[in-house]
């Protein structure tokens, strides 16, 4: 992507239902990241994220909580969804909910668009209906229930009985679709990522696609049918809607060609539903369709994929309060493959914070923060000739940036990260290997000495910049040690494509003693959500 690209990124908006878990952060944190790195590198990017506030599941939550639908929306986002973004350090540039009227008119103003073209009819409607997915289920995705639900059929998801509901509805001709669609994933493989989603995705549409039921008469909270007041629209064409409407679709044409398409990140649950109905939709409103549909996958706690329902859920405070909110964000990105199921352990999250966070990055930060401040004032000396030793980790630092760069546009975080850690690892290596506090007892070495704390000190500024996307606090700590804003102003603003390029932190920069970016943590962590996994 070259620099000044849109680059308009969304993660999933989430029912707030109910509180948010790490599950929720684990997506958050990903679209942050790679919007960080893309606003960092000068692209013109955007990120959105927010709340699905309609259907029947958030009625019948609220009405267990003796509240309104709207009035528990209102209490969740304000107590859970948006102190979430706070507690993982979230840069979103928007956050929708589909209560905004911004949303309700863009969507009225699609849906009837497409019955204005003939892409909606009525018609009669009978099926499983699972209120937990908001989706009506074919036979082969239930399963005979156990336990109190012993006898019935229930969803294979939330392991509970769905409803058998008659309705009359209006539906969307998705049918009209399926060759355009099984077209545009021929045409451009990388439209639904990683290669096992997409091969889902093109095996489903493969066996045929049924018209979709995108009204609701039975309740009401939801956004009116335009034309008929009686039905409220289904809420997943609702709520997918929410990517357009956020940047103006149906009321701010300048914002809405600026921005669109987008890329959609989703967790694979829902991938049908961004890589089939809403590219058909779009498609129907003669609307490009998103730039990519990036799945990843489930968060494993003890074997189970992370719920609430089952228990499983750990809240993200559990994990901040202890390791802070860059070890949250650092463990998440790098330990699990994006696209991929990953387990949580708080043992593994412990040992990385402790090798990769503390000993490798912070520890290297302090020791050559503290060599500067005490065997040259402080102050960042001209390095002399550079010998081997010395090219070699330029070289490292450069095929770190380029490599980051190329494995964050194939969404590939967790190779990313790695690229960038190898100049942690050489840096460590370069410093054991030198020796300055030998040489600094030489007073004939003094130009050597210069040269090898140069090195490590510009190491550590291109450290900081390619690290900044996901640990934003200890990277603006470092900067500030490094006496770097002075010369070459905020962290936010360094070109991170650049950050490989040999020789930026100026001499004469005025290095100050840097504390323990990731102390040691002597508490033992308490796992009490954790234990009921695989229960």
């Amino acid at each position: 992507m070259s620099s000044g690209d849109s680059f308009y990124i969304t993660t999933p908006i989430f029912y707030p239902s109910d509180v948010p878990h790490i599950g929720h952060g684990y997506t958050e944190v990903a679209a942050d990241v790679l919007a960080r790195w893309h606003r960092q590198a000068g692209d013109d990017t955007w990120l959105l994220t927010g709340t699905d506030e309609h259907g029947q599941k958030m009625l019948r939550t609220a009405a267990a909580g003796g509240m309104t639908p709207g009035e528990w929306a209102d209490r969740l986002v304000a107590e859970s969804w948006i102190p979430l973004l706070e507690t993982l350090d979230i840069a979103n540039d928007d956050f929708i909910r589909t209560t905004q009227p911004r949303h309700e008119t863009g969507v009225q103003a699609f849906v009837s668009k497409l019955h204005d073209d003939g892409f909606i009819y009525t018609g009669e409607y009978e099926g499983y209906y699972c209120v937990g997915c908001e989706e009506y289920k074919q036979q082969s995705e239930l399963v005979e229930g156990t336990g109190p639900f012993e006898g019935q059929q229930v969803c294979a998801i939330h392991s509970k009985p769905v409803e058998l509901l008659q309705e009359r509805n209006y539906f969307f001709r998705m049918s009209d679709f399926q060759e355009k669609l099984l077209a545009l994933y021929e045409e451009r493989p990388d439209f639904v990522q990683p290669e096992s989603a997409r091969n889902e995705v093109v095996s489903f549409v493969k066996q045929g696609l049924a018209d979709l039921s995108i009204s609701r008469s039975s309740f009401d909270w939801g956004i009116p049918i335009p034309w008929d007041g009686d039905h409220i629209l289904y809420v997943w064409f609702d709520a997918l809607l929410n990517y357009a409407t956020a940047v103006g679709y149906g009321k701010d044409e300048e914002q809405f060609e600026r921005r669109w398409p987008g890329i959609q990140l989703v967790g694979k649950d829902i991938l049908r539903f961004h890589a089939v109905i809403w590219p058909a939709m779009l498609m129907a409103a003669g609307l490009e369709v998103p730039k990519h549909v990036f799945a990843h996958g489930w968060l494993l706690v003890g074997g189970e994929k992370m719920s609430k329902s089952k228990l499983t859920g750990i809240a993200p405070e559990q994990i901040t309060d202890v390791f802070g909110s860059d070890a949250f964000r650092y463990y998440f990105m790098r330990a699990i493959t994006f696209g991929q199921d990953g387990s949580f352990s708080w043992e593994d999250l412990s040992a990385r914070y402790q090798a990769e966070l503390a000993n490798g990055f912070g520890n290297l930060a302090s020791r050559v923060t503290a060599m500067v401040t005490r065997y040259v004032g402080g102050v960042v000396p001209a390095p002399g000739e550079y010998t081997e030793a010395d090219l070699k980790i330029q070289a490292t630092v450069a095929r770190a940036t380029a490599d980051a760069d190329a494995a964050m546009e194939r969404f590939a975080i967790h190779e990313a990260i790695g690229a960038v850690w190898t100049i942690v690892e050489e840096l460590n290596g370069y410093i054991t290997e030198q020796e300055p506090w030998v040489i600094a007892k030489d007073e004939t070495r003094r130009e050597r000495l210069a040269t090898v704390l140069y090195t490590a000190a510009e190491g550590l500024r291109s450290l900081a910049v390619l690290l900044s996307p996901v640990i934003p606090k200890a990277t603006a700590k470092l900067w500030t040690a490094l006496g770097a804003e002075a010369g070459l102003g905020a962290l936010a603003v360094q070109p991170l494509r650049d950050a490989g390029g040999w020789g930026q932190l100026p001499v004469g920069s005025q290095v100050t003693k840097l504390e323990a970016l990731f102390p040691r943590i002597e508490q033992e962590v308490e796992t009490p959500a954790a234990a009921p996994a695989g229960a």
